[in-house]
């Protein structure tokens, strides 16, 4: 691993070897040659104890060849089957950091020389680039930084001036916020066209999928309790949040200020969970049984008001009749959402969702983008017409979705700032 001081190179490093571990099932070793930084070899045992990857034992006083030497013969006896190296940055690019570097190369002969770049410095990264290759004839760069405000501009000059691939980018701080470069998804994510590709990737990782079938089912049955909502709401963090889910959907971009003023952020989903976790397992399982008194308490438990209690309540409520109602008809459910062959929902069916659906909050439709509005059919007519829909029906099918959603997302009350502990409006 090589680069500038500040770029990244050992968090990247501890991020490379935490992928290896667990997904590769490989056993791997990190050794720190940077003698010149303060800390800089504590930095990486620390790391290495949070990410419970073995790091080679410091030793004061040896130079960064030494230290090489020592690790691989370490690797050699101990049994491993990857030693990462992290060598030592400079500020600026200078001769005594390249001698350093080459004779680390020159003595270990890696199989792979991985530059790392701050995807935020710009078109100076493409000098540092030209310079590292020109003496190492390095394997790849990593971009780190890549979920910043920068768009990665410096990758496409990067690739042309060295003809090296970008094999990896850093997409936040959590050992799993490193990701394979695919030139066509970072191009969607860069334009705002999404990357469902990669959410569905970050959705297998992380998501444990006996869990979600055992949820698919209760919520089929409409015994979806605040247990299972507890359960939903950690697997979305663990995908990265709110913030994290919005950003891969396609179409997001053009509602992005609305979503910013919103004010939706991952503080929202911790304080859902805190709710949740105040209550007694009775009262996860049975949330009928909570009246004023239980919520003023568990209020006081989680921090928060009780009108967050009553915001979540609502939530689940909602989510659960939702659900109940869809699992009552499957063949209902699978048209929607483009399972089944029928291309669509029947008008009886139609007009049952519309009698479902005007029983939750009929807001969350006047919240779609004009041009989503525009595209749902105006023919559907009902005794029971939802507002924002003109005609007043349910909608056949949201552009991109194939079957479509029912009426904007259960349990959000309508509109994007209810969530608990949202900004929503003053009573």
């Amino acid at each position: 691993m090589v680069g500038l001081q500040g770029s990244g190179k050992t968090t990247t490093t501890a991020k490379i070897a935490w992928r290896l571990k667990t997904r590769d099932k490989k056993k791997v070793l990190m050794a720190s040659l940077d003698t010149r930084r303060p800390a800089a070899q504590e930095q990486l045992r620390v790391l290495g104890e949070q990410t419970e990857v073995p790091t080679l034992p410091i030793v004061a006083g040896q130079t960064p060849l030494q230290i090489a030497k020592r690790a691989m013969e370490a690797a050699r006896l101990g049994g491993y089957d990857v030693v990462l190296l992290d060598t030592a940055g400079r500020t600026t690019l200078d001769e005594e950091l390249m001698v350093e570097v080459a004779e680390v190369k020159a003595a270990t002969n890696p199989h792979e020389v991985l530059l790392v770049l701050d995807s935020l410095t710009g078109q100076d990264a493409v000098n540092t680039a030209k310079a590292f290759d020109s003496r190492l004839a390095i394997t790849g760069t990593v971009l780190t930084r890549a979920d910043g405000d920068g768009r990665g501009g410096a990758a496409l000059s990067m690739r042309a001036v060295t003809g090296k691939p970008i094999k990896l980018i850093g997409t936040g701080e959590k050992w799993d916020a490193l990701e394979d470069f695919d030139p066509a998804r970072i191009a969607g994510r860069i334009l705002g066209m999404g990357d469902i590709v990669g959410l569905v990737e970050k959705a297998a990782q992380t998501i444990d999928a006996e869990k979600a079938r055992s949820i698919a089912e209760k919520m089929k049955k409409g015994s979806f309790d605040l247990e299972d909502l507890a359960e939903q709401l950690a697997q979305m963090e663990k995908i990265g949040g709110m913030g994290g889910v919005l950003g891969m959907l396609p179409g997001v971009g053009k509602i992005k200020n609305q979503l910013a003023a919103a004010n939706l952020d991952d503080r929202i989903i911790k304080r859902q969970r805190a709710i949740i976790s105040s209550m007694t397992p009775k009262e996860r399982r049975q949330p009928k049984v909570l009246d004023a008194k239980r919520k003023r308490r568990i209020a006081a438990g989680s921090g928060t008001k009780v009108e967050d209690v009553n915001k979540l309540i609502k939530m689940h409520r909602q989510m659960a009749d939702m659900m109940k109602a869809m699992g009552k008809n499957r063949g209902m459910m699978a048209r929607m959402f483009g399972m089944g062959g029928g291309g669509g929902p029947s008008e009886a069916e139609l007009a049952q969702m519309q009698g479902e659906l005007a029983k939750l909050d009929p807001k969350a439709l006047e919240q779609l983008p004009s041009d989503l509005k525009d595209a749902l059919p105006k023919g559907l007519s009902g005794p029971k017409g939802l507002p924002g829909l003109g005609g007043g029906g349910v909608p056949r099918g949201l552009p991109g979705l194939g079957g479509g959603l029912p009426g904007g997302l259960p349990g959000l009350g309508g509109q994007l700032s209810k969530f608990p502990g949202g900004p929503g409006k003053k009573k």
